[in-house]
């Protein structure tokens, strides 16, 4: 590895970590081109054991010796010429003003994003996030799709990115294992309508998860699961539909969608937060 002591985070180099915001990172403009942060040796491993390529390092002088083995295995898949800046922990602290990094940061380049059809095409049970803004939730919820071996995870064109920093990190790298990709374009009018079109030409009974006059229980819906093929009320794709934080799921994605499902409460709690009922529902509905 090039290893490149960084005395100034005024160094363009090290732009990508220190003047480049989430959204330039993204380039939307130019997606293939575009890069993400990679927070912590354990984000960084997963990513890197995911065939994602790295552009660079930014490391606290500390960590450099454990991380050895994951420079000798970026040297053997991608070549020697990945820089490694290394920093003292006091000048990396000003980055954010308090320890954020985790000792490690990677500038990673994103890849193409396959389509729905092709990251369904052998699922059977799949995740769809409308709308959640909230970092932490989006890598719990990544999280507990992984752990909970759910086939996708869908991501409509105002939710997080789930490369974000926070995301990725959150996730604890899980999103670099399971399938993923975004659901319509940057058009808001094309989701839910033409979505849950999408979902449905492809056999998937759409379930949104809300609490509604004519929701069924999760109880009820996991009886469907199992049911036989043959029963009338039998599901065997299924997709998930998660809302936004506060608000939940717009009105019309409810309408549009097959079942309105809800975790039945108790102790005069009306929900759970989207993270906790993504893994109360993936836990229950699956095979």
């Amino acid at each position: 590895m090039k290893f490149i002591a960084l005395e100034d985070l005024n160094d363009e180099r090290v732009a990508a970590y220190t003047h480049l915001t989430e959204l330039q990172l993204r380039n939307r403009l130019e997606p293939a081109k575009g890069l993400f942060i990679a927070e912590s040796p354990k984000v960084i491993v997963r990513a890197l054991d995911a065939g994602i390529k790295p552009m660079s390092f930014l490391v606290e002088e500390p960590w450099i010796e454990g991380m050895a083995d994951t420079f000798a295995y970026v040297d053997a898949h991608w070549g020697n010429e990945v820089p490694v800046f290394v920093a003292k922990p006091e000048l990396l602290k000003t980055i954010t003003g308090y320890r954020l990094h985790r000792g490690a940061l990677s500038a990673m380049h994103r890849w193409a994003l396959p389509s729905v059809e092709e990251i369904c095409a052998s699922a059977t049970r799949i995740a769809v996030m409308e709308n959640i803004v909230d970092h932490t939730n989006v890598g719990a919820l990544m999280r507990s799709a992984a752990a909970l071996n759910v086939d996708a995870v869908l991501v409509t064109p105002s939710c997080g990115d789930p490369l974000y920093r926070r995301a990725a990190r959150v996730s604890m790298g899980t999103v670099f294992q399971v399938p993923w990709t975004r659901i319509c374009d940057d058009e808001n009018e094309h989701w839910p309508t033409d979505g849950i079109k999408e979902l449905h030409r492809l056999g998937f009974i759409t379930a949104s998860m809300a609490l509604s006059d004519d929701s069924i229980s999760l109880d009820e819906l996991v009886a469907r699961l199992g049911s036989s093929a043959d029963e009338a009320d039998h599901i065997g794709k299924l997709a998930l539909i998660f809302g936004t934080e506060g608000d939940g799921l717009s009105h019309k994605t409810i309408a549009d969608s097959d079942l309105t499902v809800k975790i039945p409460m108790s102790g005069g709690v009306d929900s759970l937060n989207v993270a906790a009922s993504s893994a109360v529902a993936f836990w229950a509905t699956k095979r």
